[in-house]
């Protein structure tokens, strides 16, 4: 059956993005058939794919407010992995979606047309938590939370919390946090050492491990169009991001457990 992930972050920066990127490429190594879904109007996960949004006729803005095809618009790309692109006409999805009746379940229509096509579906959801982010919380078996190792990283994340706390009550009830990604971290300082002790106490949420490290070379990766996977394949990172996917595919072997959310 296909496992669907959300990963979910109002806040910008915290390499949400790249965590998309890196744990689909991850997963197709170790054998798994990967949908990323790009629902940022930013589109930073089809250009970080080696995809120009420009070139795009149809994303999926057109699969959410219009009805084509899922599968006419995927594309596949160098690092093994299906993509559903984005382009910056999904800036209209919140508008055209907020007056139609069941838009939280779009997504979740939209998976439910593929099948068991894939192995895991993984969506990178925006900045922020409107119906977009709804709707792929609806949709997702679960939500990870990439988060920057520094203080004011964690602000927001209550807010998402309660975000989750609502879509279990009304329209996921099956919806569970696998926890927190820790981003962006700098094991030589002790400010990033102590955020990363306390971040599983603060949010009552697992950590998934590694912590990613912060590198340059996670900059360098979209530039070339592909994940650090395949742009620095023995770097600190990609050795990280593998062993996160690798733990994710065991999370995700877990017997489902209902669960309640602290506000």
């Amino acid at each position: 059956m296909t496992t669907t992930l959300a990963v979910a972050n109002q806040k910008g920066g915290v390499a949400k993005t790249t965590s998309v990127a890196s744990l689909g490429a991850a997963l197709v190594e170790l054998g798994h058939s990967v949908l990323l879904v790009d629902l940022d109007p930013q589109a930073c996960l089809t250009f970080s794919l080696g995809i120009d949004p420009e070139d795009l006729e149809t994303s999926v803005h057109h699969v959410l407010t219009r009805g084509v095809d899922a599968a006419d618009v995927i594309i596949s790309t160098e690092d093994g992995v299906a993509l559903l692109p984005a382009t910056i006409e999904l800036a209209r999805a919140e508008a055209d979606l907020l007056t139609r009746t069941g838009r939280e379940h779009v997504v979740k229509g939209v998976i439910e047309d593929l099948g068991d096509t894939y192995d895991w579906v993984i969506l990178d959801c925006p900045p922020s938590l409107g119906v977009l982010t709804v709707a792929a919380l609806t949709a997702a078996d679960g939500v990870l939370v990439p988060l920057q190792c520094e203080t004011l990283s964690h602000r927001g994340v209550g807010q998402l919390l309660d975000t989750v706390h609502d879509v279990r009550r009304f329209t996921n009830r099956d919806l569970e946090v696998w926890g927190v990604l820790p981003t962006l971290y700098d094991g030589r300082t002790n400010h990033a050492r102590t955020v990363l002790d306390t971040i599983s106490e603060t949010y009552d949420l697992e950590v998934v491990e590694p912590p990613i490290p912060k590198t340059i070379k996670f900059a360098e990766a979209p530039a070339a169009g592909r994940s650090i996977l395949a742009t620095s394949r023995n770097s600190k990172g990609a050795k990280a991001y593998r062993e996160a996917a690798a733990n994710l595919v065991l999370r995700s072997q877990r017997p489902r457990s209902r669960q309640t959310t602290k506000r």
